[in-house]
């Protein structure tokens, strides 16, 4: 079945799985299922699922994102969204905050992303919108890591990243470095 089929047939209140199977359209409720919260109500928003996957009692989630291009001005990057969206939905699921460990590494042109006001205008220009997000996921114990490399490429020094964004010798030494801490990157 094609996508627009699929797109179609959920306009109409039917929604198709892969396997060509019709269900209730409630299944899936639109954009309209999407909500802010419990941890971050200004980012994240997340859906509530009824899931068959359980995740094990005792795990703890170590999940590393990778992002490296830049948000349009005056947007907030979707990666550090995806972030505070993976937080919020865990957390709604009954996942303890605690049972979480994320870290984003920032390379690219995302480096400007995680700059201070004054980097950012006179870099990319305009307003960081990421400034407040960045904050509220270090605030949460989010690990913001910036390649080194890419930050001399854009010509970001240590003292332009925002508070608690961590420079390290490169993406690829700080996913290295993450890998043997046991952390798994997202693909998204």
């Amino acid at each position: 079945m094609k996508i627009g089929d699929i797109r179609k047939a959920k306009r109409s209140g039917l929604a198709v799985f892969a396997s060509g199977t019709l269900i209730s359209g409630a299944a899936f409720a639109g954009e309209e299922a999407f909500s802010t919260g419990p941890v971050f109500t200004a980012f994240g928003p997340a859906a509530a699922v009824e899931t068959d996957f359980d995740i094990p009692q005792d795990m703890t989630l170590r999940t590393s994102f990778d992002v490296s291009r830049g948000a349009d001005v005056g947007s907030r990057n979707r990666t550090f969204e995806s972030a505070a969206r993976f937080i919020n939905m865990h957390v709604r699921a009954g996942m303890s905050l605690d049972k979480m460990k994320l870290a984003i590494v920032v390379h690219g042109s995302a480096v400007h992303d995680v700059a201070v006001a004054s980097h950012y205008a006179e870099a990319v220009g305009g307003e960081n919108a990421n400034a407040d997000l960045i904050d509220a996921l270090i605030a949460k114990g989010v690990r913001i890591i910036v390649c080194g490399q890419s930050a001399a490429y854009y010509d970001v020094e240590n003292a332009e990243l925002l508070p608690g964004v961590e420079m390290a010798l490169s993406a690829m030494t700080a996913h290295a470095v993450l890998q043997q801490q046991g952390y798994a990157v997202n693909p998204f």
